[in-house]
């Protein structure tokens, strides 16, 4: 008797253990390189799970379109969210533990080296053919969307791809895209050896920088995956997750 109690008890201890060390992640949105459902891969994802699945924790991944990750964070479904800054936090006024800045998305402007741009102000689009990221009009500030407004040579597309492959293929002067997502789809086009991916680009970084962390209902887990980050900067682990994104397909 006293034997099948202490199998019980061991048994109940290591599924209580089990369970708090799962922790799920909602995630935003499909934007390869940084969140791949399909391969269950990206450059956040492996963030984090090179920095918590070593401390024991199993992750689980939930992906969401960009607004509804905040609200099944709030509704005590995810336990911890991605793509979040302090201007979020005060707008969508989230309760949490900030594991502060992690990663930064920088949209710029793309062309051909051999066109000679020197764009400075995002006014100076107006007069040139642009393919953007669909939202971009809404999502890049006032100027921007006058911008594009006042473009009739403006276009959005959701598939940033395409996006790189009008570029090389000449069918845009310009494109605007994020730096990640545009190295990582030139090394995929250029793996095809369809489209000619190898003239010089120019690139103008018009937006600054987007900077971004991630939002813990656990103070412990927050703080474990802080201290993780940290090792994994000091020890090229962190730097190694973003180069890999720029030179293969995941």
């Amino acid at each position: 008797m006293l034997k099948t109690l202490l199998i019980i008890f061991i048994s109940l201890f290591l599924s209580q253990n089990s369970y708090a060390k799962s922790i799920t992640i909602g995630l935003a949105g499909i934007r390869a390189p940084w969140v791949i459902p399909e391969s269950q891969s990206g450059i956040i994802i492996d963030l984090f799970s090179e920095a918590m699945e070593p401390l024991g924790y199993k992750v689980k991944k939930v992906f969401f379109p960009y607004t509804r990750r905040i609200k099944s964070y709030k509704a005590q479904q995810v336990d911890v969210i991605s793509d979040i800054n302090p201007f979020n936090i005060i707008n969508s006024n989230l309760s949490g533990y900030f594991s502060g800045i992690i990663y930064a998305y920088e949209n710029h402007i793309y062309a051909l080296k051999k066109r000679n741009y020197n764009f400075i102000k995002v006014s100076e689009l107006r007069n040139h053919s642009l393919l953007s990221w669909q939202g971009a009009k809404k999502a890049l500030g006032h100027e921007y969307e006058l911008m594009a407004s006042n473009n009739p040579l403006y276009s959005e597309s959701h598939n940033q791809k395409l996006q790189v492959k009008m570029l090389f293929m000449e069918r845009f002067d310009a494109i605007q895209i994020d730096k990640q997502i545009f190295e990582y789809y030139r090394a995929i086009v250029a793996k095809e050896k369809e489209i000619d991916t190898s003239p010089k680009i120019d690139s103008f970084p018009l937006f600054g920088k987007n900077p971004n962390g991630f939002m813990f209902h656990s103070l412990k887990v927050r703080d474990d995956f802080v201290k993780q980050i940290t090792i994994m900067k000091a020890d090229g682990r962190y730097d190694k997750i973003f180069n890999k994104y720029k030179t293969t397909s995941h």
